[in-house]
């Protein structure tokens, strides 16, 4: 079970935004992770409650940011309930896509559970329900991602095998790469690990998900 420390920080300037204390875990229907997102001085910023099944589709999503509060699941694509600060009101919201995406680098581990790409497949589309701090609003985004590396290093622990990802907003053409290791973001554009206690997962392998 990993647990640890990603630092989150402005992928232009840099500038520190929050800690994400994490914890992740493989189960007998999928992967579920959990987090608490502190501000650089302490103060406590939210949390992330991500439950994936074996098809790396999300469940079940919990988010807290400040005040506000996401639930959702991948139902008709994805629908969601946002309840604003005073808890009064409440939004529903229905998107033809294929799962959730954020600032917590969880997203960009489901993501890779649900496309499972292989360095020789092409790029493939996915489309998205970005649900990003500070108020959790959500806007549907279209990228393509593609594995263009895959490295196996020897570590004390065995071997570690590291994905290189490409991901390319196709709203924009921005692309930035993404390496994850199993469950857990070794790196990518405003994410660094800060420390990891024990060894990431390795998931078992599928057939390929989403439809590109």
């Amino acid at each position: 079970m990993p647990r640890g420390r990603y630092s989150l920080h402005d992928p232009h300037d840099h500038t520190p935004l929050a800690e994400e204390h994490f914890q992740c875990a493989l189960g007998p229907s999928g992967w579920r992770y959990v987090s608490r997102l502190t501000a650089p001085a302490g103060d406590h910023l939210g949390s992330v409650d991500l439950a994936l099944d074996e098809l790396g589709r999300p469940i079940r999503l919990e988010l807290h940011a400040a005040d506000w509060q996401v639930r959702g699941a991948a139902i008709d694509g994805v629908t969601w309930v946002r309840t604003d600060p005073t808890g009064v009101h409440a939004t529903e919201g229905n998107a033809r896509a294929h799962a959730f995406t954020g600032t917590s680098p969880a997203f960009l581990v489901a993501t890779t559970r649900l496309l499972r790409l292989t360095p020789s497949a092409p790029a493939t589309r996915v489309r998205l329900v970005a649900l990003t701090d500070p108020v959790l609003a959500p806007r549907t985004v279209d990228q393509s991602w593609a594995l263009v590396e895959r490295e196996t290093h020897a570590t004390d622990n065995g071997p570690l095998v590291v994905d290189e990802y490409q991901v390319t907003a196709l709203d924009t053409g921005e692309q930035h790469p993404v390496h994850i290791a199993g469950d857990v973001v070794l790196a990518a554009p405003g994410i660094e690990l800060e420390d990891l206690e024990s060894p990431p997962s390795v998931f078992p392998p599928t057939e390929p998900g989403a439809d590109g």
